[in-house]
């Protein structure tokens, strides 16, 4: 597309089945309404058609920048990945930090598409117009850091460890050896292409509209992100683990699987401060990000986040910091999503009368790594394991997607928002977190589902937008939909408005819905685990039927009809046609 500005107007295309590669150049339109991210991988993956194996080679994965990636925006370093999940069988969305997203928009690209199986294990290289399958003989049967430092000085690496290659479940994509594209088995469906990696090189440009007033709207969220306490004081000093004070204190941090408020030991080795004192982390930034919230040792050890830390704690009962930073290495290595593991390990404890040791942490994630022994079962998430142990009921997942570190009974609007995620039991797609416990942009009461409806409907609108762009959600603590519907406008040269971007975010939540019910999704799957239901933690727990009314009142906001399925108006509305 010439002339176009944020956007590159070139999608490739790699098909491992017959080694075809070309590019094609999408619609503007399609550009313009989706943005890129995950709105263009959403649109992409459900033009795809009905898959009835997410392993199979018809499925595609899609990696998407979007319009403000490659230039200097303030937490724009993200990339998305969309494709079908072979753990919930929903549509999936994940995005990871760090540089590739900007590399691939840099070789000139806002998405590449990878269908097919190649019949032998290869990886993608890219460098600018070049695009090369090459053979993985010599990395297949490696893990995520050793691919990478084998394959780094080509370009920026993303690839499966073993976990991937043998189809676990709970697979990620690694990206630079610490990034990843964790939830929902992403890894399982690049192994089951024979995929062991996507290494990319650029050396273009990204063109900017209006680049005074590109500087200008920069310059206003990086104030915004230094004015914001939440950022400046609490993400820039400790990294994500200083929510863990904050959810203890509330008791919203998971304990034993979910079933009790209170762990048989003190959490305060685990707090932010008492890690800083110990460990005196070193910050690591992702691309034009000043928030910088990763964090490594003295040692070069990626250290873990809260995430992390809330679930292979009070959740499997243990109480070693250590273990955790271990076990978080290991799954990096593996290539597993950390929370999926340690949801699974909370389930198994539950299951079994029992606390899950250090050394027994440790064990397992290398038992469902390398998809032997227990991890076999393990490997295959919470809703599979907990059914082949006779108990469906331990299993603390939605759409077959493992619980983040909150536990719904406290932060009711989030707990609403795991039920209602197209992705599954997710604090992501919506993240309440921040009203419901930073008290950010304005606090709304955790403990009452009351109104929680529209704020689930507006916030999961809001980061569908936020993961299209594609930035990092944290901004979002300072900054808002104006600001970033201005910068949006400075880059590409067209006239957003925060309305106009909040019209994309219910765009792409309803093709996204349209997937799922094709997928044979229905409303009994928008609900929580009936321990929420039925067994309260200090005093709190949610009531059916306030929460199936809520239920209804979501799906009018939404323009949806009672069993939750989009009607024409709002599809007409939104410019998704009618079938």
């Amino acid at each position: 597309m010439k002339g176009l500005c944020g956007w590159k107007g070139r999608i490739l295309q790699i098909d491992l089945s017959t080694r075809g590669i070309k590019t094609f150049t999408p619609e503007y339109q399609l550009l313009k309404e989706f943005l890129g991210g995950r709105g263009l991988g959403a649109k992409l993956v459900y033009d795809n058609g009905h898959i009835e194996d997410a392993l199979s080679p018809e499925n595609i994965l899609v990696f998407a920048t979007g319009p403000l990636t490659g230039t200097r925006a303030p937490s724009s370093g993200r990339l998305s990945l969309s494709t079908k999940s072979p753990l919930t069988g929903t549509i999936l969305d994940c995005n990871c930090g760090g540089f590739l997203g900007v590399e691939l928009k840099k070789a000139g690209y806002d998405a590449v598409i990878i269908r097919g199986k190649s019949p032998e294990p290869v990886f993608i290289e890219i460098e600018n117009e070049r695009v090369e399958l090459k053979s993985a003989s010599g990395i297949w049967g490696k893990n995520t850091k050793e691919t990478t430092r084998l394959l780094k000085s080509r370009g920026r690496v993303a690839c499966i460890g073993r976990a991937g290659e043998k189809q676990v479940l709970l697979a990620a994509i690694i990206s630079d050896g610490v990034h990843a594209f964790g939830r929902g088995g992403a890894g399982a469906v690049m192994g089951s292409k024979n995929l062991k990696a996507l290494v990319v090189k650029g050396s273009g440009d990204v063109d900017v509209c209006d680049r005074a007033e590109f500087e200008r709207q920069r310059r206003a969220i990086n104030r915004l992100l230094i004015a914001t306490p939440t950022i400046s004081k609490g993400l820039s000093v400790f990294g994500t683990p200083f929510l863990m004070k904050i959810t203890s204190w509330m008791r919203a941090l998971p304990v034993a699987n979910f079933s009790r408020s209170e762990p048989e030991f003190k959490l305060d080795t685990l707090f932010a401060s008492e890690i800083n004192r110990r460990y005196n982390p070193r910050k690591r930034a992702c691309y034009s990000c000043s928030i910088a919230c990763k964090r490594e040792d003295d040692r070069g050890r990626e250290l873990p986040e809260y995430e992390t830390i809330g679930l292979m704690s009070a959740n499997i009962g243990n109480s070693s910091y250590e273990a955790i930073v271990e076990a978080n290495m290991l799954c990096n290595d593996y290539g597993i999503d950390t929370i999926s593991v340690a949801g699974v390990l909370g389930c198994y404890g539950d299951i079994k009368g029992k606390r899950i040791s250090d050394t027994e942490l440790l064990d397992m994630v290398r038992a469902i790594g390398e998809c032997e022994g227990i991890g076999a079962q393990l490997g295959q998430g919470v809703k599979r394991y907990s059914s082949s142990e006779g108990c469906p009921e331990r299993a603390m997942h939605v759409k077959g997607l493992q619980l983040p570190a909150y536990d719904p009974r406290v932060v009711k609007g989030l707990g609403f928002s795991y039920a209602t995620s197209n992705r599954g039991g997710c604090h992501t797609r919506a993240y309440l977190v921040a009203p419901e416990i930073l008290r950010k942009p304005k606090a709304i009461d955790p403990y009452t589902l009351a109104g929680k409806a529209g704020h689930t409907k507006i916030f999961q609108d809001r980061f569908a937008a936020v993961d299209s762009l594609i930035v990092c959600k944290f901004a979002f603590f300072g900054a808002g939909e104006e600001e970033y519907a201005n910068i949006l406008s400075a880059v590409t040269g067209v006239e957003y408005t925060s309305e106009d971007l909040m019209r994309v975010g219910e765009r792409i939540w309803n093709i996204e819905r349209l997937y799922n019910i094709r997928e044979g999704f229905t409303r009994a799957d928008d609900t929580l685990p009936a321990r929420f239901f039925d067994e309260a933690v200090n005093g709190h727990v949610i009531e059916r039927e306030e929460f199936q009314n809520t239920l209804d009142e979501y799906y009018r906001m939404r323009g949806w009809d009672e069993n939750g399925v989009p009607t024409k108006r709002v599809l007409e509305k939104l410019n998704l046609g009618w079938n």
